[in-house]
């Protein structure tokens, strides 16, 4: 990999960081106040082979998409291109967080069933963890079997906000409101 574009912009959520390839493809997202997290994970994927960050100020189709998600059309970010070097079994679990329809969250468990290891559900949860491309690859759509909001790497107040703007907070019952 040559090199990786580099997007910083504004989002209702907090500022962001986009990272896109020379094929247009997206390879991390996340927010500026965990950017040493996404260089960390990006270091573990590609080690000394991750490219070099050059900052742009273009606006990519990705950045596009994910502020068009952000005022309202949800389904902007379904078919962006993505490219990640995690395990095979990351991989799996990345690709069926795709799956997870906006506003239909489920539960650790559920995501353990669909990639077919039901008893895989703690090596589930740390994969999700360890996902570089927020929102578009959707972590925040697996919850607790309770119903709860557990984890998240952007923080569980973005969490509930990306939730609740998907039109998931009637699955939230009980949780607090989000003040961002």
């Amino acid at each position: 990999m040559d090199y990786l574009s580099l997007e910083r912009f504004e989002t209702p959520t907090g500022r962001m960081l986009m990272l896109t390839d020379a094929s247009k493809r997206l390879r991390a997202l996340d927010w500026e106040d965990h950017e040493g997290r996404m260089l960390k994970l990006l270091a573990r994927q590609y080690g000394g082979n991750r490219g070099r960050l050059c900052e742009v100020s273009n606006i990519s189709d990705a950045r596009r998409a994910l502020l068009a998600y952000f005022e309202g059309a949800l389904d902007a970010i379904d078919s962006l291109p993505t490219e990640t070097n995690g395990t095979p079994f990351q991989r799996a679990v990345w690709k069926a967080l795709r799956a997870i329809q906006s506003g239909r969250p489920i539960s650790y468990g559920q995501l353990a069933a669909r990639i077919g290891r039901p008893s895989a559900i703690r090596a589930v949860g740390l994969a999700n963890g360890s996902n570089p491309i927020a929102i578009v690859v959707p972590c925040h759509r697996v919850i607790g079997a309770d119903l709860s909001l557990t984890g998240y790497g952007g923080g569980l107040e973005r969490k509930r906000w990306l939730l609740a703007h998907e039109g998931a907070d009637i699955l939230l019952r009980g949780q607090k409101e989000l003040a961002l």
